[in-house]
């Protein structure tokens, strides 16, 4: 005969075995005289979580899958194992308190009528996790939380209906859906809605849970006797998953399939989630967008300035100047900016200031043999070129002084990729070479084997994004012969940050990694960035693909359609690269599993061809590497000209 069991509990882990190891033995600690199996299912984590744990635990069963199918595959896996009345869902990133396994089973014996119930859920310093009792995401409760309406009104129940803000955290009392990191369960209602829907991979799943037990008459309760802590997202932190991606992508999916095909609501909910990046965009570049905003206060001063010491007076100029003559000086300015990569590409320079401000002196140069009614003054503009250097060389200094006066007390921060032989020579040479303010924070491993044991590892490669959010360093050393160029380069176009410098060491000897630990504060990063990743490339690129595209859907088309075999595949390629989603002349696609670390697929590659099919695989990603290091507008021209030679 079976054992009756109690509780099962399901965990799902991935990469958080120090995390695993205090939620096990929390379990055990609360477990007390209720009967309780323990299922782990292992999403394929790679810090070896299984091998560590199972001779830990010897009564926890452990479920290694190979591949990482998200929470609720993994979680319907493990809830198909159990025996036990109640199955509990449950994070490895959490910990018991010990009473808790009894008082939510005391609970759920007598309230007959409850399927899913959640306790209170703290963070580790105490404050209460309002994700752990929520409402359901109907069009009106997303839009307000989209928006910022529950943070501005958070004791609302028009605006807080999403996380039940306006609700006491000292009550028990039904709710919408409790946290997927504690689901308190009938096992019987499990099985009868079939566990989790899995076209959720990670985010919304318990919440669409909960919502097939609400439809099926059962209740969902908060219930605030007893609590757990929750390090939130360990798990995401630990992997190279887009979080936020998979979260709207999940409302998304929950919108559709409880709220019908409410279009003008999808609508809104894309606008928000297009205006929550573009924040997301500002804050990470408030540095650049200040400086834009700066240059453009700096240039008009100037023109003001140059004029009323040319003219004496502010606005000398014919009165249909104005205020002509403000826009066109500004954008020239700003367009030389960008066109030599003095904003979001790296520090502000100087020298690239002075460089831009020359090509704006010649073009407005230029652009006064065009239009003679706007020749006022060379003199005026030359003036004001001038003192527009002086200014953006007076805000570049003091950038570079707060910026040495802010980091001079601080520790330069080193992560290292790598764990052989010649992250060993670094370490060695910064301890004998370097001052004491820099510190190793740890190293990332590549897989490869060899290197010293003692190593404190940070991770592994592919989830180098979360290590950089989370250690925050300031540079960041490739020194493993297992990294290729191209993972490389893919790992740092992927995990770019402006704070951070990224550095490559290819011959390891000591005196080299002396030079390069000696230099890392003052040079430009060693490894190299493909043309195509800068941001003055990408809006040249995409500007070329909408002009390219509307040419040939609009005068072009007749021509398409008589002489163009295939016309209306080409046609709607041309509309896949009007909306963004392939390029004109861009990429060869080499197979599904193959991706380039930048850059999209072309509808003409870099053979000239669209279908390159008598080049192999490694001739068509060496063409691809090849365009995306020397991209620039004159090598697409020539790819076009080379296309329709051979037409």
């Amino acid at each position: 005969m079976s054992e009756k069991i109690d509780i099962s509990i399901v965990i799902v882990n991935y990469n958080v075995k120090d995390f695993l190891n205090g939620c096990l033995k929390s379990i055990e600690d609360a477990s007390h005289n209720l009967s309780v199996e323990t299922i782990v299912v292992d999403n394929n984590s790679v810090d070896g979580s299984v091998e560590y744990l199972r001779p830990l635990f010897p009564k926890v069963e452990f479920i290694a899958l190979q591949d990482n199918l998200g929470f609720a595959k993994a979680n319907n896996i493990g809830i198909e194992k159990s025996r036990g009345k109640y199955v509990l869902i449950l994070n490895p990133d959490t910990l018991l308190r010990h009473d808790t396994l009894e008082v939510m089973h005391e609970y759920m014996e007598n309230d007959t009528d409850c399927g899913i119930a959640g306790c209170k859920v703290l963070n580790p310093d105490g404050s209460f996790q309002v994700a752990c009792r929520r409402g359901f995401p109907t069009p009106w409760a997303a839009f307000s939380k989209l928006f910022g309406l529950q943070a501005l009104f958070p004791k609302s129940k028009l605006f807080s209906a999403y996380n039940q803000l306006y609700r006491s955290v000292d009550e028990t009392y039904p709710i919408d859906a409790v946290i997927g990191a504690f689901m308190f369960c009938r096992r019987d209602i499990l099985v009868e809605v079939g566990g989790f829907d899995t076209e959720f991979f990670m985010y919304g799943e318990d919440l669409d849970l909960c919502r097939q037990v609400s439809l099926r008459g059962k209740k969902v309760m908060y219930v605030h006797k007893t609590s757990i802590i929750h390090y939130k997202g360990e798990s995401t932190k630990r992997s190279s998953i887009n979080d936020v991606k998979h979260f709207y992508e999940a409302m998304e999916i929950f919108t559709r399939k409880h709220f019908g095909s409410n279009h003008i609501f999808l609508f809104i909910l894309k606008i928000g989630i297009w205006l929550r990046s573009m924040l997301a965009y500002t804050i990470r570049s408030k540095r650049d967008i200040a400086f834009i905003i700066l240059d453009l206060l700096s240039i008009n001063v100037a023109l003001l300035i140059s004029t009323k010491i040319r003219f004496q007076g502010y606005f000398e100029f014919p009165d249909y100047a104005y205020p002509t003559v403000f826009i066109v000086i500004s954008a020239v300015f700003l367009l030389s900016m960008f066109a030599v990569g003095e904003y979001f590409e790296g520090r502000n320079s100087i020298r690239k200031s002075f460089i831009a401000a020359m090509m704006s002196f010649f073009a407005l140069s230029s652009l006064t043999y065009f239009f003679p009614d706007y020749r006022f003054s060379r003199g005026v503009v030359l003036m004001s070129i001038g003192l527009v250097i002086g200014f953006a060389s007076i805000s570049r200094g003091l950038a570079i002084i707060f910026d040495k006066l802010a980091g001079r007390e601080r520790d330069r921060k080193i992560i290292i990729v790598g764990t052989g032989d010649s992250a060993i020579a670094i370490r060695d040479a910064i301890s004998n070479k370097i001052h004491s303010n820099v510190v190793i924070l740890g190293y990332v491993d590549t897989g490869a084997a060899g290197g010293a044991s003692n190593l404190n590892i940070l991770g592994e490669k592919s989830y180098l994004k979360r290590i950089i959010e989370k250690h925050k360093p300031s540079e960041v050393i490739f020194s493993d012969d297992a990294v290729s160029p191209s993972d490389m380069i893919n790992l740092m176009l992927e995990n770019s940050n402006p704070k951070v410098r990224f550095h490559q060491v290819k011959e390891y000897d000591e005196l080299l990694a002396a030079q390069i630990i000696d230099d890392i504060s003052g040079i430009e990063p060693t490894v190299p960035k493909y043309n195509l990743s800068k941001f003055r490339n990408i809006t040249l690129k995409r500007l070329e693909d909408i002009a390219i595209s509307l040419l040939l859907l609009t005068i072009g088309l007749p021509f398409l359609l008589i002489f163009k075999p295939n016309a209306k595949d080409f046609i709607k390629k041309l509309t896949k690269v009007l909306s963004g989603k392939l390029s004109f002349v861009g990429l060869h696609k080499v197979c599904e599993a193959t991706e380039q670390p930048i850059g999209k697929i072309g509808v003409i590659g870099p053979s000239a061809t669209e279908n390159p099919q008598h080049l192999s695989s490694e001739a068509i990603i060496k063409l691809n590497d090849y365009y995306i290091r020397h991209y620039s507008l004159s090598l697409d021209f020539d790819i076009i000209i080379k296309y329709l030679i051979r037409k």
